[in-house]
């Protein structure tokens, strides 16, 4: 069964802050140069190195701050609400709104723990990866799952591939968005068993 961020065990996970800075990726994950934790961009470049050749991996976020979290919760909410009238609980609001955007006290990217990537291929163009970044389930039918059905071949395997490869490096998947990878969060740590989580939520820290 899929735990969703909004889940009382991720919030209950305790934070020992290490004090890791932030940092810029390298102009090889892209243009974005997104700013990450320390420990993070360690473990992408390891991922990165695992590839096959002519692969690489292209991120497009890393750290947010609250108040972008907080308007893209807001925004996300009002989809929800539109594409289940029916749904008037609030926690069932929350519930269904975590599938695509952390509640921010438990935001792995207002942690810097956290990064939207894809692949790309020698020339930076982006690999099929059966969805868009950022397709909500409403938009994609639910293919943004990790394990969706109705994605091709080609968009399968290279799911897989960077299962493997960042899965290896330590980084741990949110199973209803392919592309969000974390480590060292409240997430991270409950998914594999971490004691405490190592990065907390921060407003911002002065980039190395």
């Amino acid at each position: 069964m899929t735990i969703l961020l909004s889940d009382p065990r991720v919030a209950a996970v305790p934070v020992h802050e290490c004090g890791e800075p932030l940092v810029h990726l390298d102009a090889g994950f892209g243009p974005a140069r997104a700013l990450v934790r320390a420990g993070l961009a360690d473990r992408l470049a390891a991922a990165r190195h695992a590839l096959p050749l002519g692969i690489s991996l292209k991120v497009v976020e890393g750290h947010r701050s609250v108040a972008d979290q907080r308007a893209i919760i807001a925004a996300y909410d009002a989809e929800v609400r539109a594409a289940h009238p029916q749904v008037t609980d609030a926690a069932a609001i929350a519930r269904l709104v975590s599938r695509f955007v952390s509640p921010v006290e438990v935001a792995p990217h207002v942690a810097g723990a956290a990064v939207d990537l894809t692949l790309v291929d020698a020339c930076g163009d982006e690999l099929d990866l059966g969805t868009p970044i950022d397709a909500t389930p409403e938009q994609s039918d639910g293919r943004c799952f990790t394990a969706a059905d109705g994605i091709g071949a080609d968009a399968r395997a290279h799911r897989d591939l960077m299962a493997r490869v960042l899965g290896g490096a330590g980084l741990v998947n949110y199973p209803t968005e392919w592309w969000h990878w974390s480590y060292g969060d409240r997430y991270w740590a409950l998914t594999t068993g971490a004691a405490a989580a190592s990065y907390g939520p921060l407003d911002a820290l002065v980039a190395a």
